[in-house]
């Protein structure tokens, strides 16, 4: 689980300042990891020593037996904040099939546990410290306060949603006083079988946190020149974002973007990957804001090297090229920013993307005018 080759010096500044998970009763074959690195539990497993302060991504699923074919659940997982020296203490909860973390709040049984770690240690596994770096890469503008912000109020980022009826309808008189389609006649058509089905909404709690991406891309009042100027250039939605969002610290909205790929990358969260497409395309069609703010676009320069680093190129053939997303907001943003003509190189590089072909955008803007609104 560490790296066979780390500095004698490092390993003693992780064993005296590194942070501890004491992950106590996790079954046999659980596939489990921390940041950029996963295995499989063994029967001595009790945890992760000799980590680095700061933030972390804890993530887990639960395996059935052999005799049920041992497969693999959904990933569950959680962003942790941990301090030099920290001791977390979770129990494994075999109902729930999930990491109960309530034990690092008995001091007692806490201090019991810090007391006896010499003889724990033997089965605490260390920090993968290979991949240190590459985890640094993709979190250095994420903090404490963003990640706790975004992630769920359950505690827990879920690859598969938690779903709910939106209504409870037991008995067919229900479905008749919703003026829904009774249940209790044959379907006539695909649509009428459809409909039928209940309408399904996430567990309240176990969504993700992110930003709303502004509806209305243009200010009250505005006239049909400014409605049209705010859809090609979205300086003005990206304001809004930033002004609900991240009002003193702008800057955080690179902490999410870094949230988001995280939750996609390592997480699994199909959700994540949409927010992620949703906000790189607002930051990369907003030219004012490239002159306005240009510390956040340094930024997310660095930040967008560092995500697609990460990923095969072959990655995106099947997941991003449907629609050529990538490459078109990529575009907006190279022909809007200065300065960003290496990174454009490196991608064309590594992607084979052709970043100069003719823009879509010369094409007419569509836009709907509000209510009320006439062109003359």
């Amino acid at each position: 689980m560490a790296g066979a080759d780390m500095d004698p010096e490092v390993a003693l500044g992780l064993f005296e300042e590194g942070a501890t998970l004491v992950l106590l009763g996790v079954p046999e074959g659980t596939e489990l990891g921390i940041d950029y690195k996963s295995w499989q539990v063994g029967p001595r497993f009790r945890g992760v020593k000799m980590i680095p302060p700061g933030i972390h991504f804890l993530y887990y699923s639960s395996v059935s037996s052999r005799s049920s074919g041992g497969e693999i659940g959904p990933r569950k997982g959680l962003f942790l904040s941990l301090k030099p020296r920290e001791l977390i203490l979770a129990h494994w909860d075999i109902k729930e099939e999930d990491l109960d973390f309530s034990a690092s709040e008995n001091l007692e049984e806490v201090s019991r546990v810090k007391a006896g770690l010499c003889e724990l240690d033997s089965y605490l596994g260390p920090y993968p410290y290979e991949t240190l770096r590459k985890w640094v890469s993709l979190t250095d503008k994420l903090n404490q306060e963003v990640a706790a912000a975004l992630q769920p109020l359950s505690g827990r980022v879920c690859a598969f949603s938690d779903v709910v009826p939106e209504l409870q309808l037991t008995h067919t008189k229900d479905r008749v006083e919703q003026n829904l389609p009774r249940n209790d006649t044959q379907c006539q058509t695909m649509k009428e079988g459809l409909d039928r089905l209940p309408r399904m909404k996430q567990r309240e709690g176990t969504e993700l946190r992110f930003s709303q991406i502004p509806k209305q891309m243009y200010p009250v009042g505005a006239t049909p020149a400014q409605i049209t100027q705010c859809s090609m250039d979205l300086s003005y939605a990206l304001s809004c974002l930033l002004e609900n969002y991240h009002k003193e610290h702008p800057l955080n909205v690179l902490g999410e973007l870094q949230f988001a790929f995280v939750c996609f990358l390592i997480g699994n969260v199909y959700e994540a990957f949409e927010h992620w497409k949703s906000l790189l395309a607002l930051l990369c069609k907003s030219e004012e804001a490239m002159k306005e703010r240009k510390d956040l676009y340094l930024g997310l320069i660095t930040v967008l090297y560092h995500q697609l680093g990460e990923i095969p190129p072959d990655f995106f053939v099947d997941i991003v090229s449907q629609n050529n997303f990538l490459t078109s907001t990529l575009q907006d943003f190279f022909q809007f920013a200065g300065g960003a003509e290496k990174f454009k190189a490196h991608l064309t590089k590594k992607f084979r993307w052709d970043f100069d072909a003719d823009l879509d955008d010369c094409a007419p803007v569509v836009v709907e005018l509000p209510e009320g609104v006439t062109l003359d």
